[in-house]
């Protein structure tokens, strides 16, 4: 019988543990294999839990067990995490993560070391939950040439926007619900500010262009100064705001990657209409066109689903799965594009400035006006210095530039 360890009795590693016994059966025919968690590691006791034996305190305890092949991480952060890891792999224990801070910021060096000790290292609950992306990117799409990835990647900012969208909410009666509800920390910065979100792309375009993306080379930029005023306009145009994690392989064969606010049109994405805590992610390859992977992006069940499949495809392998690694960063890449190669559409809004101003800076700086309104225009695609000139012709009219939010093309 091969034992299962978990570290981390958080609230993913009790749904690790919840959702094995619950399910122990099926995993066990699907894998052919008798498995059992032989550990839990935490630095807590827990009195009265039902597995309040299985409680250790030491890593090297479940590092000197032979009968542990497979890990649970889902203690979160980078230390002792990427530690523990570390050992666990040159152990001979294959890992499963719930971890993206860690994959983000050490994939590179994870992967290999499971690599030189024939062993693997997961992460699919990593980016979205319950929702399978890693794994389809490496084996079912496989096949395509893959151009570009963008999605809503948290699901606190997507509930928060939608409140404001739907209920004119305005952004922190809308936090505050969201904290209420327990949808975000007491201290919301790295869902507000696009910091989870962040380290999500990072493990998409590493992933799928094949080299380290940190989450210092990711443009990003949150939610904390959409206003209400900023979601009605866009509604009024036709569209609603999402915070759009995204990365882009630019014409010049460098990649683009960044998280920020954007306008979604209904009548052209998905992306649109998906609202509440939910997340999805479209991908663009050649051979599929584009396709969606959309579920629950978070929550304790969700996610340890995504952590004990990754463990159910460990307990089938006989060796590392090469597709699913990349290669580290070196010194002097220049493979990722700055956010002045990023090109889009714009939605400005102003203070009452006349729809006949809009047009004629509009022609002057060589864009054309998609959407106008007393109180703001949307202009057609164009490069962040057209973006800017156009921003600083209205200014010169008069006009006060409220915001300038980009607008995502399908």
């Amino acid at each position: 019988m091969k034992k299962i360890a978990v570290l981390g009795y958080g609230v993913v590693g009790s749904g690790v543990v919840e959702l094995f016994y619950r399910n122990q059966k099926k995993i066990e025919n699907n894998t052919g294999e008798k498995l059992e968690i032989g550990y839990i590691l935490d630095l807590r006791e827990f009195p009265g839990d039902p597995y309040e034996d299985r409680v250790v305190h030491d890593i090297q305890v479940i590092l000197d067990d032979p009968d542990v092949g497979y890990v649970a991480e889902c203690m979160g952060g980078t230390n002792p995490a990427f530690d523990f890891v570390c050992r666990c792999l040159e152990a001979g224990k294959s890992v499963a993560t719930s971890n993206k801070q860690l994959v983000a910021e050490k994939g590179d060096i994870l992967l290999q070391t499971a690599k030189e000790n024939n062993v693997n290292f997961f992460f699919e609950a990593s980016v979205g939950g319950a929702i399978p992306i890693i794994r389809p990117l490496h084996t079912c799409l496989a096949a395509n040439d893959i151009s570009a990835i963008a999605g809503i990647l948290n699901g606190t900012t997507n509930f928060i926007l939608e409140k404001m969208f739907c209920d004119k909410m305005r952004f922190k009666p809308a936090l505050e619900l969201a904290q209420e509800k327990g949808y975000a920390e007491r201290d919301p910065s790295a869902d507000i500010d696009g910091g989870d979100a962040c380290r999500k792309v990072c493990i998409l375009s590493s992933l799928v262009f094949g080299k380290h993306v940190y989450p210092e080379q990711v443009y990003t930029k949150g939610i904390r100064d959409i206003t209400l005023e900023d979601v009605q306009l866009a509604q009024q145009f036709g569209g609603a705001v999402k915070l759009i994690g995204r990365v882009v392989r630019l014409k010049n064969g460098k990649i683009l990657p960044s998280v920020m606010p954007m306008i979604v049109f209904h009548d052209s994405s998905l992306l649109a209409s998906v609202n509440g805590v939910f997340n999805a992610v479209m991908v663009w390859g050649d051979g599929v066109d584009k396709t969606m992977f959309y579920g629950r992006g978070a929550g304790k069940l969700p996610t340890a689903s995504a952590v004990l499949g990754d463990i159910v495809d460990e307990v089938k392998q006989t060796g590392t799965v090469l597709s699913q690694m990349w290669k580290p960063a070196q010194e002097g890449d220049d493979f990722i594009a700055t956010i002045d190669d990023f090109e889009a559409p714009r939605c400005y809004r102003t203070s009452p400035c006349g729809k006949g101003v809009f047009a004629r800076i509009a022609a002057e700086v060589g864009v054309e006006l998609i959407h106008a309104a007393e109180n703001g225009c949307m202009i057609s695609k164009c490069n962040q210095k057209t973006a800017e000139a156009f921003k600083q012709k209205l200014a010169h009219e008069g006009a006060e530039i409220l915001s300038r939010i980009p607008v995502m093309e399908d």
